[in-house]
């Protein structure tokens, strides 16, 4: 059973919106931090937002006034609302979770720290025509 699960992708017109989600089930419940993580063919995976349990998020500087990260601890699912879309944030999308801790307690890895991330979905596709 997947332990990640993404959902709403599709292809969209640029300029229209899309709306993902993923679910957390069994050892990927227990994380401390989400991410949507994007991979554009040709291209390496990126880091897209991220959102810990307290709520704090983190934003690519490419999508920062576009897209939000949104969660629902009691459903272990986050969102990702995507508006204003370019042809450029076509790609298959990915979430994953962290549960790493410090000294410092629990944090969420950057993104250039993909191996800190335990649990990655099987990713679901988004395409933007012009």
């Amino acid at each position: 059973q997947a332990q990640l699960v993404e959902s709403g992708g599709g292809s969209v017109l640029a300029g229209g919106s899309l709306r993902l989600s993923c679910s957390a089930s069994e050892g990927a419940a227990t994380y401390y931090c989400m991410a949507w993580f994007r991979q554009a063919p040709g291209k390496e995976r990126e880091g897209v937002a991220k959102i810990d349990r307290t709520g704090q998020t983190t934003y690519a500087e490419s999508v920062k006034g576009r897209f939000t990260i949104s969660q629902d601890n009691t459903k272990n699912t986050a969102y990702l609302q995507m508006n204003s879309l370019e042809y450029e944030d076509t790609a298959m999308y990915y979430c994953a979770t962290s549960a790493r801790t410090s000294l410092h307690g629990p944090y969420c890895p950057p993104f250039t720290s993909r191996g800190e991330f335990d649990y990655w979905g099987q990713g679901t596709q988004v395409a933007v025509s012009s």
